[in-house]
């Protein structure tokens, strides 16, 4: 987050809401320490039920491989459902076999630097940020900050997409 040119730098994780309001701070840590409750698979499960689409974390990565083997599980079980998967730990994903991850799921390996290009040729799925005025393909920011019908980052047949710098 301290790096110069890094996607982590000056994220919107690091500032607004998620930092200023201890009620937030608070919220987040309950649901870090709810990982390691049982229910929570059956838990998230029930929630995510019905959606069409479902992204996983708006901020926060991967905790664990049991973390990731129980999202495999949680997709597994709503298959009618889209999930979205942005992750910076290659750990969990240099020895994954992407065949083996559920096939409503895609996992996308953001990339470390902005305007990097293709960062990694390992993971089939992979999304960078850009700091070039017009070069994104991510059209959210003209949609009000929405996806509004826009489903890039679920659809696997998308194998890389750009966001603006913001």
């Amino acid at each position: 987050m301290k790096v110069r040119g890094s996607t982590c730098s000056g994220c919107y994780a690091l500032k607004g809401n998620y930092k200023r309001f201890p009620a937030v701070q608070k919220a987040l840590n309950r649901r870090l320490k709810s990982l390691e409750d049982p229910r929570w698979v059956t838990g998230m499960i029930t929630l995510i039920q019905g959606r069409p689409v479902f992204r996983w974390h708006d901020s926060g990565d991967v905790q664990s491989a049991q973390h990731l083997k129980n999202i495999f599980e949680i997709c597994n079980a709503t298959p009618e459902t889209a999930h979205w998967l942005p992750t910076r730990e290659a750990q969990f994903l240099k020895f994954l076999d992407p065949e083996v991850v559920p096939k409503n799921l895609k996992i996308v390996f953001s990339d470390h630097m902005n305007d990097q290009g293709r960062g990694v040729s390992w993971w089939p799925y992979t999304s960078g940020v850009t700091t070039k005025r017009g070069a994104a393909t991510c059209p959210a920011p003209k949609q009000g900050n929405s996806c509004q019908s826009c489903r890039q980052c679920w659809d696997r047949d998308v194998k890389r997409v750009i966001y603006g710098k913001h």
